[in-house]
């Protein structure tokens, strides 16, 4: 099994998941479709599959193109809302892209009510999962559609993910929530640790882990002292209490 992100619009990544034995792939959140079918183009293989995390215009606006260019290929997605959707998914679905990619997806309803993160694993490779607007590095989506304890909810989810599990997220907003994270635990040594990553690299999708979250990330850390300390919270407030204060300072966050 391989992954390769493939850049699209201002900072947004789609990627294609790719089964090495059969040379087969499927192509997630393809929003530009030249430009995903050149990648797939240059690496020789063949595209099998759309997957979208979620229905929002900026990961399933490129759809429609993508099923006019692939006819008969199905495109998974979460709900009917996702364009040129063929095969509706739910929490605990499986599928397979080539031989040996298997899929499993995993609701995570709070960006978009369809958000749907996709664990894949094959051979030669730790497994990775594809998080679109849920999680994304040091960081996670704003609740459009949900509340603080579906966000707790998603994040325990994806945190009960095998540690070594590649994160691979829908955004390059690293940076960003590197500075964010900073300004909620400015002695944690891991935050420092992705701020040199972030200086040694443009692209960071794909170069950390479900266990590296767990350390860095500040909306996977609610029940550090640090943490409730920073969105006033007592040591008994409930996680998705801390989990909406903490978003909000994010939104509002101009550092």
């Amino acid at each position: 099994m391989k992954v390769v992100a493939v850049p699209v619009r201002e900072d947004n990544y789609a990627y294609l998941l790719i089964d090495e034995s059969s040379n087969q792939a499927a192509a997630v959140d393809p929003y530009d479709v030249p430009k995903v079918s050149a990648a797939a183009n240059s690496l020789g293989v063949t595209i099998v599959a759309g997957i979208a995390t979620h229905h929002h215009f900026d990961h399933s606006g490129g759809n429609k193109e993508f099923a006019e260019k692939y006819p008969g290929v199905p495109i998974y997605g979460g709900s009917e809302k996702v364009l040129a959707l063929t095969n509706k998914v739910k929490d605990g679905d499986e599928f397979t892209i080539g031989q040996n990619v298997r899929v499993k997806c995993l609701a995570t309803p709070c960006h978009t009510q369809d958000s749907i993160c996709y664990y894949a694993t094959g051979s030669d490779h730790p497994g990775g999962v594809f998080t679109g607007d849920t999680l994304f590095i040091a960081g996670n989506g704003r609740f459009f559609e949900g509340t603080g304890d579906e966000m707790v909810a998603a994040l325990t989810k994806l945190g009960s993910l095998p540690d070594k599990t590649i994160v691979y997220n829908g955004h390059e907003y690293t940076a960003g929530n590197v500075t964010f994270g900073k300004s909620i635990e400015p002695a944690n040594a891991a935050i420092q640790k992705l701020v040199e990553l972030c200086k040694q690299n443009k692209i960071t999708t794909g170069l950390t882990t479900i266990a590296d979250e767990k350390q860095w990330n500040v909306f996977m850390r609610l029940h550090d002292p640090t943490v409730r300390e920073a969105t006033g919270s007592t040591a008994g407030a409930k996680d998705g209490e801390v989990m909406s204060i903490l978003r909000e300072k994010k939104n509002n966050f101009r550092g």
